[in-house]
């Protein structure tokens, strides 16, 4: 009887060089270093190259994974960044940013017994080792682009990853697109919402930005849509399609006594001031922000996860997440919510806010909690959090932010009647298409989602740009 071969044994993914917890709590540079050239071919090493590689389908940009991480088995840096920009805009972001867990990694066949590949590491390694030839080389992986037609013209209301997309992938077809950003930056989210220790602004983020401005892109900041121009104005001035992609940047609140206090802040503001007015550079950047001395952050989210973490290096000195489920049912990404704790964030769970409390001059001093336990699932899957009658307890805290999610701005929207909404008040579009109830006016990311992922934005972004190709140039140009 012939001997059983034995099972190859998996190695265990690469892991990730950061900053030592001590010392990046002192700092906003970057948290994970990014592999080295021998990580990367040990980490592509791993890949099994599948016949139907089910990571692909997990991608909502199609990204061809296995096909990149191929090349980058054979040592082929620039082949790999030619085919990771064949479908994505922006891999140095996605790279960093996108919850790869639950998306391309979370259909890897290796982490059905272990542990996947690590896409999202590899092509951020891709991203940052390639250098580009050209503005077109940064934006499609090919040294060549068409020559932009000025009688082609597209309008992007909003700077976000699914306008880059929109505004990247039409450009490099030959089609003028101007991008009206509200703000003094572009980026959307990127700029004003990611903290700098995720996200570099100036060496990841302008990169992306500087390319597209090389490819004849207009960028126009300060624009307001709904104020400074209306979508009907874009068209009436000759623009042939118009894609919204303003995101959901208007906060939420819980509804409690307290909230005017100086010292609760939106999420949406307090990371505002500090990313895109780089608050975290003081005396550089004159930027007001209160440092608290006891924060404390109310959410379970990446949003919140940014927020406690910027709180710390800022300065405080104790740092508080209150969530009203335990830790296991928060959203974040599990490697935000690890860095956190690593950091010294404190988890306050099955905890939720009855009241903010302040002194006689108006300032907040802490919050009356509510203790909670875990029911029944409600509509999200999750066990619904169920006050214990009588249990509360309340807590120091000088600063508190809100990160309980947010809407749909409503400047633009109420500006443009002949929208159609959905009853959250997000935009509808075509699921195929992205095109809206108004002819030739697409819409895509948290606008029409809600508050969701970077690559799902610029999944949305790619297939409203592929159907203006086809209107304007031809069933050719859109693939």
């Amino acid at each position: 009887m012939a001997d059983k071969q034995p099972k190859k044994i998996q190695k265990p993914r690469t892991p990730m060089p950061t900053q030592a917890p001590e010392a990046r709590v002192g700092n906003f540079d970057e948290v994970a270093l990014g592999y080295t050239e021998a990580d990367a071919r040990a980490e592509a090493a791993r890949c099994l190259q599948c016949k139907k590689p089910f990571c692909v389908k997990g991608c909502p940009v199609e990204v061809p994974i296995r096909d990149f991480i191929g090349h980058l088995q054979k040592g082929d840096v620039e082949a790999a960044y030619r085919t990771i920009k064949g479908t994505n805009s922006l891999p140095a972001v996605c790279g960093r940013v996108c919850p790869q867990e639950t998306q391309c990694e979370g259909a890897c066949i290796l982490g059905k017994k272990g542990q996947p590949v690590a896409i999202g590491r590899l092509e951020r390694y891709v991203a940052d080792t390639y250098a580009a030839m050209s503005a077109c080389d940064e934006i499609t992986g090919k040294p060549e682009c068409t020559p932009v037609n000025p009688e082609l013209r597209v309008a992007c209301v909003g700077s976000g990853p699914a306008s880059l997309t929109v505004a990247g992938y039409l450009s490099a077809r030959g089609v003028k697109v101007v991008v009206f950003e509200a703000l003094h930056e572009v980026g959307g989210v990127l700029v004003y919402g990611i903290p700098e220790f995720r996200l570099p602004k100036t060496r990841v983020v302008a990169r992306e930005v500087n390319a597209l401005k090389e490819q004849e892109v207009e960028l126009r900041t300060n624009w307001v849509g709904g104020k400074t121009f209306t979508i009907q104005e874009l068209l009436d001035q000759g623009f042939q399609a118009v894609f919204i992609g303003v995101g959901a940047g208007l906060p939420r609140f819980l509804g409690v006594p307290g909230e005017n206090l100086i010292g609760v802040f939106s999420a949406n503001e307090y990371l505002t001031r500090v990313n895109l007015g780089r608050a975290y550079d003081f005396p550089n950047y004159d930027t007001p922000i209160i440092q608290g001395r006891h924060v404390a952050v109310i959410g379970g989210g990446n949003v919140a996860m940014d927020a406690a973490r910027t709180a710390l290096r800022l300065g405080a000195e104790k740092v508080s997440i209150v969530y009203r489920r335990t830790r296991d049912e928060m959203p974040a990404r599990l490697e935000e919510l690890e860095h956190a704790v690593e950091e010294g964030v404190e988890l306050q769970c099955l905890c939720g806010p009855l009241s903010f409390n302040g002194d006689e001059r108006g300032f907040l001093t802490s919050m009356t909690l509510q203790r909670m336990c875990l029911g029944e699932p409600d509509a999200s899957g999750r066990c619904r959090p169920v006050c214990i009658e009588g249990d509360t307890c309340e807590i120091e805290c000088d600063l508190a932010v809100v990160a309980v999610g947010s809407g749909p701005n409503p400047v633009l929207i109420q500006a443009t009647p002949d929208l159609a909404l959905n009853k959250w008040g997000y935009i509808q579009a075509d699921a195929e298409t992205g095109e809206t109830s108004m002819p030739n006016v697409f819409a895509g990311g948290d606008i029409v989602t809600g508050s969701a992922t970077v690559i799902s934005a610029m999944g949305a972004g790619r297939r409203a740009a592929k159907e203006i190709a086809r209107r304007l140039l031809g069933e050719a140009a859109a693939d």
